[in-house]
């Protein structure tokens, strides 16, 4: 490599200014997740003072994170901080109505504290559910920091764009896939390998819808890919496995993808 490599190197990490890590931004989120869910600690013993102090805290650090990574000079981030946890209730109160939709929708999860502690797919919504908040108030880069730390610990990807109603049930979830502008009611079920994503990616579409809408009550079983902005997908409808679709569907819809097994070799058992 020549000198001129070297120094555009040199000229390029000069010009950046300090910035909170990826992994600063994820722990505080984690932080966060830990106060709302006291069942992912250890030894949980707080005052009721002592949560509000820990509140306060999270509250203080947030402010001084945004204000770090300079992406919007002209956001006033401490009211931006004030009016996420003046709505940290309500954002808790749709975090449990997720969790609830898991431990109503699956017969292995036995508990609350199981699927809080272990679920994958809860976690993963969960942290979208803030960066979507996030993402609502104008802050720029954190929401997807958050949404792609909740991706590399469990393979399910959320852009932090979608809009998603209550009672989110995933299942499995590894390889899951919903785009920016993908729009999913309420009391939705998902499994492993499911992609709501776009027909195109040219990026004169970047203002335009291009991921699919996801009514109320449908089911959307493994390998299953939903492509297209004008697609909707009715209420109260099943898309089965490997389904492949690009058309909406109305209401009350079974989709299936038909396969044929073919017997290639018998043995005689005798």
């Amino acid at each position: 490599m020549n000198e001129e490599f070297y120094l555009h190197i040199f000229n390029k990490q000069n010009s950046i200014e300090p910035v909170p890590s990826n992994q600063e931004l994820a722990d505080w989120a984690m932080n966060l997740m830990n106060l709302l869910y006291p069942e992912r600690l250890t030894t949980p013993d707080y005052s009721i003072n002592e949560i509000k102090r820990l509140f306060n805290k999270q509250e203080r650090e947030l402010v001084k994170l945004l204000n770090a990574t300079k992406a919007c000079e002209q956001c006033n981030n401490e009211t931006i901080v004030s009016e996420f946890f003046a709505g940290l209730p309500e954002l808790y109160r749709k975090m449990n109505t997720d969790i609830e939709a898991i431990l109503t929708g699956d017969p292995a999860a036995k508990s609350e504290f199981e699927v809080i502690r272990s679920y994958p797919g809860f976690l993963a919504i969960a942290l979208y559910r803030i960066a979507h908040t996030l993402l609502k108030a104008d802050v720029p880069i954190v929401p997807r920091i958050l949404t792609e730390y909740a991706h590399s610990l469990t393979g399910i990807d959320i852009h932090p764009g979608a809009v998603i109603g209550e009672y989110l049930y995933i299942d499995h979830g590894t390889g899951l896939v919903i785009g920016e502008t993908t729009v999913i009611g309420s009391h939705v079920k998902l499994y492993q390998g499911v992609t709501l994503g776009a027909l195109s990616v040219e990026k004169y579409m970047s203002n335009t819808k291009r991921h699919p809408t996801i009514e109320d009550h449908v089911i959307i079983y493994s390998g299953a890919t939903i492509l297209g902005g004008e697609t909707v997908i009715g209420s109260n409808s099943i898309i089965g496995g490997n389904v492949w679709l690009t058309k909406s569907v109305p209401s009350g819809s079974t989709v299936y993808h038909q396969s044929s097994v073919k017997v290639i070799e018998t043995k005689d058992t005798k």
